[in-house]
C-alpha cells in the first residue's frame, strides 16, 4: 500500500513537472520580465560569463520556481534547488556552495526565511565568490577563505520586505511577478491541453480561466480536475458547460473563491460585522495560522476588493458582503473591534 501512495504522488509530481514550460519563449505572461532576462541571459552568453543574482517575488503559484529552472536551461548549467527553512545551520549552505559547478545555478525557494547566521556567510559568497570557513574553537579558532565556483544564485520569495538590506542588496537584478490576465491564463491552459493529451474548446478554457484566481498554479490544478469529471461523463471536449459543472462540484465559484475564501469572509463578516479585526484574532476565529491567511488567502481577496488592509486591521469591503449575499453594515466609530491591534 505504502508503494502504491508512493507511486501515485510521484506520478503526481511529474506530471506538474511536464506542465511546466521548458524554455522562455514556451513561458506565457511575465513580459517584461522575459525581455530583461533574456537580454540579461544573452549577453553574459556573449562574456562567457554566469548571469548575475537574480531575486524573484511575488504570491505563490506565479511561475518563480518554473523561471529558476529555465535560467538554468537557457545558459546550459546544472541547478541545485533548495529552500531557506532546509538550510538550518552554515555547514549546510557550506556543502551545497563546494558541491557547485561553474556555472551553476543555486535555487533557493522561501530564500527570506534563513537564518541571518546563514545570511551573513552568503554575503561573502555572492560578492566574492569566498566561503569563511571557522577552524577549531576559541583563542585558537582560525578562518580559511575557500575560493567558490562561479555561480548564479536564483532566490525566490513571496514576502520581499522580510528580506533583510544586506541580502536584497547583493542581487543583481530583481523581478517582481504580476498576476496574470484571463487571455494569458486561456493560452497557459491550451498548452497544458495539450500535453495532457485533452481537447478544450475556447468557452471551456475561459470558464476555467475565470476561475483560477489569475494564477497559473491554481488554473493547471483546475484543469486536471476538469478533465476527470470530462472523462467520467464520456465527454472528448471540454466545453465550457463541463468545466462549470466540474468547478460547481469543487465548490469553486465564478471568481475561483473556493469554500476556505468564502469561510474567512464569513467569518469577517459575521463574527466582527466586517472589522476592522487584527490578523491574530481573525486567524484565532477561522483556525487557521496568521501567515498562511497573510500569505495564501489574503492576496487573492485584496485583488479582488474584498477585503482592506486598514491601521486597525483587516476589513470586509461592500463587495465582500454583496458576494456572500449579506447586507452591508457601515462602520461604527464605536465598533467593538476598533482597538484590535493590526
Amino acid at each position: 500500500m505504502i508503494t502504491s501512495n508512493k507511486n501515485e504522488l510521484e506520478g503526481e509530481e511529474q506530471l506538474d513537472l511536464t506542465l511546466r514550460p521548458q524554455k522562455l519563449n514556451e513561458y506565457v505572461g511575465q513580459g517584461k520580465i522575459k525581455n530583461n532576462l533574456n537580454i540579461l541571459m544573452e549577453a553574459a552568453k556573449e562574456r562567457k560569463e554566469p548571469i548575475e543574482h537574480v531575486l524573484l517575488f511575488g504570491p505563490p503559484g506565479l511561475g518563480k520556481t518554473t523561471l529558476a529552472h529555465i535560467i538554468a536551461r537557457e545558459m546550459g548549467a546544472g541547478i541545485k534547488t533548495t529552500s531557506g527553512p532546509a538550510i538550518e545551520r552554515v555547514g549546510d549552505l557550506g556543502s551545497i556552495l563546494t558541491n557547485l559547478n561553474d556555472g551553476d545555478i543555486l535555487f533557493i525557494d522561501e530564500i527570506h526565511r534563513m537564518s541571518k547566521l546563514v545570511e551573513e556567510v552568503l554575503y561573502p559568497a555572492m560578492e566574492d565568490g569566498n566561503l569563511d570557513i571557522i577552524v577549531g574553537k576559541g583563542p585558537s579558532a582560525r578562518t580559511i577563505k575557500l575560493d567558490l565556483p562561479r555561480f548564479t544564485l536564483v532566490g525566490a520569495t513571496t514576502r520581499l520586505g522580510m528580506l533583510s538590506a544586506p541580502l536584497r542588496n547583493r542581487f543583481g537584478v530583481t523581478y517582481k511577478l504580476e498576476f496574470y490576465e484571463a487571455p494569458e491564463i486561456g493560452n497557459i491552459l491550451k498548452r497544458a491541453a495539450q500535453i495532457l493529451k485533452m481537447e478544450i474548446d475556447n468557452s471551456g478554457s475561459q470558464a476555467i480561466a475565470e476561475c483560477s484566481r489569475q494564477t497559473p498554479r491554481v488554473a493547471n490544478r483546475l484543469l486536471k480536475r476538469v478533465r476527470d469529471y470530462a472523462q467520467i461523463k464520456g465527454e472528448k471536449v471540454i466545453s465550457r458547460p463541463i468545466a462549470t459543472e466540474a468547478l460547481r462540484l469543487l465548490e469553486v465559484d465564478h471568481l475561483g473563491l473556493e469554500p476556505t475564501d468564502r469561510e474567512i469572509l464569513t467569518v469577517l463578516v459575521d463574527k466582527f460585522s466586517g472589522g476592522p479585526v487584527g490578523l491574530k484574532t481573525l486567524a484565532a476565529a477561522f483556525s487557521e495560522e496568521a501567515q498562511t491567511i497573510e500569505e495564501v488567502y489574503e492576496p487573492y481577496l485584496m485583488q479582488l476588493g474584498f477585503i482592506e488592509r486598514t491601521p486597525r486591521g483587516r476589513k470586509a469591503t461592500r463587495k465582500a458582503f454583496e458576494h456572500l449575499g449579506k447586507e452591508y453594515i457601515e462602520e461604527n466609530s464605536t465598533n467593538a473591534n476598533e482597538n484590535k491591534l493590526f
